[in-house]
Protein backbone atom coordinates (compact mmCIF):
# COMPACT_ATOMS: atom_id res chain seq x y z
CA UNK A 1 0.00 0.00 0.00
CA UNK A 2 2.88 2.32 0.19
CA UNK A 3 2.76 5.25 -2.19
CA UNK A 4 -0.81 4.89 -3.03
CA UNK A 5 -1.70 7.66 -5.71
CA UNK A 6 -5.01 6.86 -7.54
CA UNK A 7 -4.85 7.92 -11.11
CA UNK A 8 -6.68 9.81 -13.07
CA UNK A 9 -8.03 11.08 -9.65
CA UNK A 10 -11.59 10.73 -11.05
CA UNK A 11 -11.20 7.65 -9.08
CA UNK A 12 -11.63 10.31 -6.28
CA UNK A 13 -14.74 11.65 -4.76
CA UNK A 14 -14.70 14.35 -1.84
CA UNK A 15 -17.42 14.77 0.31
CA UNK A 16 -18.62 16.67 3.43
CA UNK A 17 -19.36 13.72 6.24
CA UNK A 18 -21.28 14.69 9.53
CA UNK A 19 -21.61 11.19 11.24
CA UNK A 20 -19.16 9.37 13.27
CA UNK A 21 -14.95 9.62 12.04
CA UNK A 22 -14.51 5.86 13.35
CA UNK A 23 -13.92 2.91 11.06
CA UNK A 24 -17.23 1.49 12.60
CA UNK A 25 -19.43 4.31 11.47
CA UNK A 26 -17.78 4.77 8.27
CA UNK A 27 -18.39 0.99 6.73
CA UNK A 28 -22.23 1.44 8.76
CA UNK A 29 -22.74 4.72 6.72
CA UNK A 30 -21.19 3.55 3.14
CA UNK A 31 -22.12 -0.01 2.57
CA UNK A 32 -25.37 -0.66 0.53
CA UNK A 33 -25.34 3.13 -0.30
CA UNK A 34 -24.83 3.95 -4.29
CA UNK A 35 -21.70 5.21 -5.82
CA UNK A 36 -20.70 6.54 -9.60
CA UNK A 37 -19.37 4.04 -11.34
CA UNK A 38 -15.56 5.35 -11.42
CA UNK A 39 -15.66 6.04 -7.58
CA UNK A 40 -12.60 3.99 -6.19
CA UNK A 41 -11.89 6.22 -2.76
CA UNK A 42 -13.61 8.70 -1.06
CA UNK A 43 -12.52 11.69 1.22
CA UNK A 44 -14.52 12.43 4.24
CA UNK A 45 -14.21 16.20 5.37
CA UNK A 46 -15.51 17.40 8.75
CA UNK A 47 -14.57 20.00 9.78
CA UNK A 48 -10.89 20.47 10.16
CA UNK A 49 -11.07 16.37 9.96
CA UNK A 50 -10.05 14.08 7.32
CA UNK A 51 -10.75 10.81 6.49
CA UNK A 52 -9.95 8.48 4.04
CA UNK A 53 -11.56 5.20 2.60
CA UNK A 54 -11.50 2.82 -0.49
CA UNK A 55 -14.80 1.40 -2.22
CA UNK A 56 -16.12 -1.72 -4.05
CA UNK A 57 -18.98 -2.20 -5.60
CA UNK A 58 -19.82 -5.70 -8.06
CA UNK A 59 -21.59 -3.56 -11.07
CA UNK A 60 -19.15 -0.99 -12.81
CA UNK A 61 -21.29 -0.84 -15.82
CA UNK A 62 -24.18 0.98 -14.20
CA UNK A 63 -23.81 4.43 -13.64
CA UNK A 64 -24.77 4.15 -10.07
CA UNK A 65 -24.73 0.92 -8.28
CA UNK A 66 -24.75 -0.30 -4.33
CA UNK A 67 -21.25 0.01 -2.12
CA UNK A 68 -20.41 -3.50 -1.32
CA UNK A 69 -17.07 -2.79 0.21
CA UNK A 70 -15.43 -0.32 2.39
CA UNK A 71 -12.12 -0.09 3.47
CA UNK A 72 -11.10 2.73 5.72
CA UNK A 73 -7.39 3.86 4.64
CA UNK A 74 -6.88 6.82 7.04
CA UNK A 75 -9.03 8.13 10.06
CA UNK A 76 -8.23 11.75 11.05
CA UNK A 77 -5.34 11.26 13.05
CA UNK A 78 -3.38 9.96 10.40
CA UNK A 79 -4.73 11.72 7.15
CA UNK A 80 -3.64 15.43 6.61
CA UNK A 81 -5.96 18.25 4.31
CA UNK A 82 -4.09 21.28 2.31
CA UNK A 83 -4.24 23.03 -0.40
CA UNK A 84 -1.25 24.30 -2.13
CA UNK A 85 -1.81 25.18 -6.11
CA UNK A 86 1.09 24.48 -6.92
CA UNK A 87 0.95 20.81 -6.32
CA UNK A 88 0.17 18.76 -9.69
CA UNK A 89 -2.46 16.25 -7.89
CA UNK A 90 -1.95 13.77 -11.20
CA UNK A 91 1.84 13.39 -10.10
CA UNK A 92 3.49 10.62 -8.03
CA UNK A 93 6.68 13.06 -6.99
CA UNK A 94 4.53 16.05 -6.64
CA UNK A 95 2.36 14.49 -4.24
CA UNK A 96 5.56 12.77 -2.39
CA UNK A 97 7.19 15.87 -1.77
CA UNK A 98 4.14 17.70 -0.64
CA UNK A 99 3.72 15.05 1.79
CA UNK A 100 7.86 15.30 2.89
CA UNK A 101 6.97 18.98 3.07
CA UNK A 102 3.88 18.78 5.12
CA UNK A 103 5.66 16.60 7.11
CA UNK A 104 3.84 13.36 6.60
CA UNK A 105 5.55 10.07 6.83
CA UNK A 106 5.30 6.35 5.69
CA UNK A 107 2.33 5.95 8.24
CA UNK A 108 0.45 8.92 6.94
CA UNK A 109 -2.10 9.76 4.14
CA UNK A 110 -1.73 13.34 2.43
CA UNK A 111 -4.72 14.67 0.98
CA UNK A 112 -4.34 17.73 -1.30
CA UNK A 113 -6.43 20.24 -2.75
CA UNK A 114 -3.67 21.40 -5.58
CA UNK A 115 -3.55 23.02 -9.19
CA UNK A 116 -6.61 23.45 -10.84
CA UNK A 117 -8.60 22.61 -7.86
CA UNK A 118 -8.35 19.06 -7.98
CA UNK A 119 -8.16 16.64 -5.08
CA UNK A 120 -5.90 13.65 -4.75
CA UNK A 121 -4.02 11.97 -2.22
CA UNK A 122 -1.08 9.90 -1.29
CA UNK A 123 -0.97 7.32 0.93
CA UNK A 124 1.67 5.76 2.89
CA UNK A 125 4.06 7.81 1.10
CA UNK A 126 7.52 6.21 1.10
CA UNK A 127 8.88 7.96 -2.01
CA UNK A 128 12.62 6.77 -3.87
CA UNK A 129 14.93 9.02 -2.37
CA UNK A 130 17.65 9.79 -5.52
CA UNK A 131 20.94 11.81 -4.45
CA UNK A 132 21.83 13.72 -7.43
CA UNK A 133 25.19 15.08 -7.11
CA UNK A 134 26.22 17.85 -9.06
CA UNK A 135 28.57 20.85 -8.82
CA UNK A 136 27.74 24.67 -9.03
CA UNK A 137 27.68 27.00 -10.16
CA UNK A 138 25.68 27.56 -12.14
CA UNK A 139 22.45 27.79 -9.62
CA UNK A 140 20.66 25.73 -10.23
CA UNK A 141 22.93 23.14 -10.68
CA UNK A 142 21.79 22.27 -14.05
CA UNK A 143 21.60 18.20 -13.26
CA UNK A 144 19.44 18.56 -10.42
CA UNK A 145 16.99 21.24 -12.50
CA UNK A 146 17.03 18.71 -15.30
CA UNK A 147 15.75 15.88 -12.77
CA UNK A 148 13.11 18.06 -11.39
CA UNK A 149 11.96 19.44 -14.92
CA UNK A 150 11.39 15.09 -15.48
CA UNK A 151 9.73 14.60 -12.61
CA UNK A 152 7.00 17.43 -13.23
CA UNK A 153 6.01 15.29 -16.33
CA UNK A 154 7.44 11.64 -16.63
CA UNK A 155 5.02 8.59 -15.52
CA UNK A 156 7.32 7.24 -13.24
CA UNK A 157 7.42 5.85 -9.43
CA UNK A 158 7.25 8.46 -6.65
CA UNK A 159 10.61 9.79 -6.49
CA UNK A 160 12.46 12.31 -4.08
CA UNK A 161 15.21 14.21 -4.99
CA UNK A 162 18.10 15.06 -2.35
CA UNK A 163 20.49 17.89 -3.89
CA UNK A 164 24.18 17.31 -3.07
CA UNK A 165 26.18 20.89 -4.29
CA UNK A 166 29.53 20.64 -5.06
CA UNK A 167 30.27 24.48 -4.94
CA UNK A 168 33.67 25.45 -7.65
CA UNK A 169 34.55 28.20 -5.02
CA UNK A 170 34.54 25.71 -1.86
CA UNK A 171 36.63 23.22 -3.79
CA UNK A 172 39.41 25.92 -4.05
CA UNK A 173 38.80 27.77 -0.92
CA UNK A 174 42.36 28.49 0.55
CA UNK A 175 43.87 28.02 -2.57
CA UNK A 176 45.79 31.53 -4.14
CA UNK A 177 47.43 30.96 -7.63
CA UNK A 178 47.85 33.57 -9.47
CA UNK A 179 45.09 32.81 -11.79
CA UNK A 180 42.25 29.86 -12.57
CA UNK A 181 40.98 28.19 -15.34
CA UNK A 182 37.67 26.66 -15.68
CA UNK A 183 36.25 24.42 -18.47
CA UNK A 184 33.66 27.30 -19.81
CA UNK A 185 31.80 30.69 -18.57
CA UNK A 186 29.77 30.62 -15.42
CA UNK A 187 28.85 33.58 -13.01
CA UNK A 188 29.40 32.84 -9.67
CA UNK A 189 32.96 32.50 -9.64
CA UNK A 190 33.88 35.66 -8.06
CA UNK A 191 34.75 34.18 -4.71
CA UNK A 192 37.53 33.30 -6.17
CA UNK A 193 39.51 35.72 -6.07
CA UNK A 194 41.70 35.89 -9.07
CA UNK A 195 41.74 36.02 -12.62
CA UNK A 196 39.69 33.46 -14.65
CA UNK A 197 39.94 31.83 -17.88
CA UNK A 198 37.74 29.59 -19.87
CA UNK A 199 39.04 26.25 -21.62
CA UNK A 200 36.44 26.47 -24.02
CA UNK A 201 37.69 29.82 -25.17
CA UNK A 202 41.03 28.38 -25.74
CA UNK A 203 43.14 31.26 -24.63
CA UNK A 204 45.66 32.60 -26.82
CA UNK A 205 48.12 32.99 -23.85
CA UNK A 206 49.29 30.10 -21.89
CA UNK A 207 48.62 31.32 -18.25
CA UNK A 208 50.29 30.48 -14.73
CA UNK A 209 46.40 29.17 -13.58
CA UNK A 210 45.32 26.21 -11.72
CA UNK A 211 42.84 24.82 -13.60
CA UNK A 212 39.70 23.68 -11.90
CA UNK A 213 38.80 20.32 -13.98
CA UNK A 214 38.18 16.93 -14.91
CA UNK A 215 40.29 14.30 -16.65
CA UNK A 216 38.70 15.79 -19.74
CA UNK A 217 39.42 19.60 -19.13
CA UNK A 218 42.72 17.93 -18.67
CA UNK A 219 42.69 16.19 -22.06
CA UNK A 220 41.55 19.59 -23.49
CA UNK A 221 44.81 21.48 -21.52
CA UNK A 222 47.08 18.48 -22.93
CA UNK A 223 45.70 19.28 -26.24
CA UNK A 224 45.85 23.14 -26.36
CA UNK A 225 49.28 23.59 -24.57
CA UNK A 226 51.05 20.51 -24.59
CA UNK A 227 51.05 20.30 -20.60
CA UNK A 228 49.53 19.44 -17.53
CA UNK A 229 48.55 22.52 -15.04
CA UNK A 230 48.31 21.97 -11.70
CA UNK A 231 44.50 20.92 -11.10
CA UNK A 232 41.43 20.56 -8.51
CA UNK A 233 39.29 17.73 -9.28
CA UNK A 234 35.65 18.88 -10.01
CA UNK A 235 34.50 15.35 -11.38
CA UNK A 236 30.87 14.57 -9.45
CA UNK A 237 31.79 10.87 -10.16
CA UNK A 238 34.67 11.22 -8.44
CA UNK A 239 34.30 13.51 -5.76
CA UNK A 240 30.78 12.00 -5.14
CA UNK A 241 31.06 9.49 -1.36
CA UNK A 242 29.76 5.87 -2.64
CA UNK A 243 26.95 5.01 -0.14
CA UNK A 244 25.31 2.63 -1.21
CA UNK A 245 21.92 4.63 -2.11
CA UNK A 246 20.50 5.43 -5.52
CA UNK A 247 22.80 8.41 -6.69
CA UNK A 248 22.17 10.66 -10.14
CA UNK A 249 24.79 12.23 -11.42
CA UNK A 250 27.06 12.55 -14.96
CA UNK A 251 30.74 12.45 -16.10
CA UNK A 252 32.49 14.39 -18.98
CA UNK A 253 34.25 10.59 -20.04
CA UNK A 254 30.57 9.98 -21.37
CA UNK A 255 29.01 11.48 -24.43
CA UNK A 256 26.23 9.39 -25.79
CA UNK A 257 25.75 6.25 -23.16
CA UNK A 258 23.68 6.04 -19.79
CA UNK A 259 26.17 3.82 -17.48
CA UNK A 260 24.61 2.13 -13.95
CA UNK A 261 27.12 1.53 -11.74
CA UNK A 262 25.65 -0.07 -8.51
CA UNK A 263 23.19 1.99 -7.62
CA UNK A 264 24.66 5.02 -9.53
CA UNK A 265 23.35 5.78 -12.74
CA UNK A 266 26.04 8.22 -14.98
CA UNK A 267 24.73 10.37 -17.60
CA UNK A 268 26.91 12.48 -19.79
CA UNK A 269 27.81 15.65 -18.98
CA UNK A 270 25.78 17.11 -21.57
CA UNK A 271 22.83 14.82 -21.16
CA UNK A 272 19.38 16.30 -22.02
CA UNK A 273 15.72 15.54 -20.75
CA UNK A 274 15.66 12.37 -22.44
CA UNK A 275 18.46 11.07 -20.89
CA UNK A 276 17.63 12.40 -17.26
CA UNK A 277 14.58 10.26 -17.45
CA UNK A 278 16.09 7.17 -18.70
CA UNK A 279 18.83 7.61 -15.86
CA UNK A 280 15.86 8.01 -13.37
CA UNK A 281 13.56 4.97 -14.52
CA UNK A 282 16.60 2.56 -14.62
CA UNK A 283 17.20 3.81 -10.70
CA UNK A 284 13.66 3.00 -10.19
CA UNK A 285 13.53 -0.14 -12.07
CA UNK A 286 16.85 -1.29 -9.79
CA UNK A 287 15.13 -0.26 -6.68
CA UNK A 288 12.08 -1.87 -7.52
CA UNK A 289 13.80 -5.09 -8.09
CA UNK A 290 16.13 -4.95 -4.86
CA UNK A 291 14.81 -7.35 -2.44
CA UNK A 292 13.99 -5.84 0.75
CA UNK A 293 15.36 -7.35 4.22
CA UNK A 294 12.04 -8.93 6.13
CA UNK A 295 12.25 -8.75 9.80
CA UNK A 296 14.54 -10.74 11.94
Amino acid sequence: MKNLVPLPYRRVSVQPYAGALTATGLREHFLGREAYRRTDYVVLQQGGDTALIAISAPDRQSLFSPIETVEVLALPEACRFVESSEVDTGNRSALAEAAHQAGVGADGTLVVRGKYGHVNFIHHPNPLVIRVVEVAPPEPPKLFGLAQHVLSYADLPAIRLELERLDLNDLAAGRRPPAFLVPCRSGGLERLGAPIYFLDERPATRQDWLLIGCERSLQFHRHYYGDEPPRIEMCPRRLAELRGSPTLLKCCLLEFDIELDGQTAVVPWGADLVMVEAALRRLASQSAATPQAGPA
